[in-house]
């Protein structure tokens, strides 16, 4: 708790030591439609493994996989199916990110993760796997050793495992095949999508880019800004306006996650005029029993006399605290703070003011 609010109060000094409006570039906060990723994925074998691969018993489509393998480099196994026992073998899928005008040789990086029961692929080698598009096409090849970064160790009556083992990269593992064709340079007419859509934010785009470079821009929607080139050219345009600087303007809203506790709330939240009162009942009951023993040379017996304490803490020196109408954000936490309110109790305050209509803004609980 104590560590709580004084992280709040450095917060607020650097609050308090920043400008009012913080303004921001326009390519961090919006992105050119057409100019984005695509998603690779792929069937593939990892050899190599240390006895931590897929059981070939279990594992139907590892053991087809690898006879299918050994087949196409010319090595017959369909009679010898049954003696096939090898867990140095393990079918995994394999994912990848395709970036916009990658170019045919570059190199991306692969994720591998395990499809079957191996339970540790630290060590293991990826073969030849084509990674496939939506389109069903090819578009890039990955092969190498894989890093996990996990530790894994087992014995007789315990075992340790840190990260996770059956999930591994390989940095550059892929080199890019087939291209997306997009022609930028020939674009006339092109469109800014904003990451955070707000019809405030997209008119002081087109406002700012109208402004710098003439009447291009037009807003259609909160989430897009239409750009019209006309003669001009599009990527000396696009490289000019995208670090053009604007002042992006945010809902109020109210995050709260409750499985870690955290709360993030936004500039413009605002709360009218509500009373505050946050306490608990604790009872502890402690059973000391004492032995109470017979005089001597007495007929009396040793006996268990029961020793009960109990302790109320009804915490009556908390107190009712009151916020005046339309506070800011600051002036929440610091009152909030004076109570000494821990997150928990903030995630239950802040239910209960938007249920009474107080909160100004909408409360996303996740």
């Amino acid at each position: 708790m104590v560590r709580f609010v004084r992280l709040l109060a450095v917060l607020s000094l650097f609050t308090a030591a920043l400008p009012a409006t913080a303004q921001v570039r326009i390519k961090d906060i919006a992105d050119v439609e057409g100019v984005r990723d695509n998603q690779l994925v792929g069937y593939g074998l990892v050899v190599g493994l240390n006895n931590t691969g897929d059981k070939l018993d279990s594992a139907v489509f590892t053991r087809e996989s690898l006879i299918g393998m050994l087949e196409r480099l010319g090595v017959n196994t369909r009679d010898q199916v049954a003696k096939l026992s090898t867990k140095n073998v393990a079918a995994v899928m394999v994912t990848a990110e395709l970036p916009a005008f990658a170019r045919s040789g570059s190199r991306i990086d692969v994720a591998v993760s395990a499809l079957g029961d191996a339970t540790n692929l630290t060590g293991g080698t990826l073969l030849v796997t084509p990674l496939l598009a939506a389109d069903g096409e090819v578009y890039a090849v990955a092969q190498g050793a894989l890093a996990t970064g996990a530790i894994a160790a087992r014995g007789a009556a315990t075992s340790v495992t840190r990260g996770v083992p059956t999930s591994a990269r390989i940095a550059n593992g892929a080199t890019v095949e087939r291209e997306v064709s997009y022609h930028l340079d020939k674009a006339n007419l092109l469109r800014l999508g904003l990451r955070n859509p707000d019809l405030t934010t997209a008119r002081r785009i087109e406002v700012a880019i109208n402004k710098a470079i003439g009447p291009i821009a037009k807003t259609t929607d909160p989430r897009t800004v239409a750009l019209d080139f006309g003669n001009r050219d599009p990527i000396e345009t696009l490289a000019a306006l995208e670090d053009l600087r604007v002042e992006p303007d945010s809902p109020a809203v109210v995050v709260v996650e409750e499985a870690s506790g955290t709360i993030v709330m936004g500039a413009n939240v605002r709360i009218s005029t509500v009373a505050i009162a946050q306490g608990n009942l604790t009872i502890r009951v402690t059973e000391t029993p004492m032995v109470s023993q017979p005089e001597p040379f007495s007929n009396g017996t040793t006996a268990v006399v029961p020793r009960t304490q109990v302790q109320v803490d009804d915490q009556h020196d908390r107190k009712l605290g009151i916020l005046q109408g339309s506070v800011t954000l600051r002036d929440l936490v610091a009152s909030l703070n004076a109570l000494g309110v821990g997150p928990r109790d903030l995630i239950s305050i802040l239910q209960t003011i938007k249920a009474a209509g107080a909160l100004q803004a909408d409360l996303v609980v996740r």
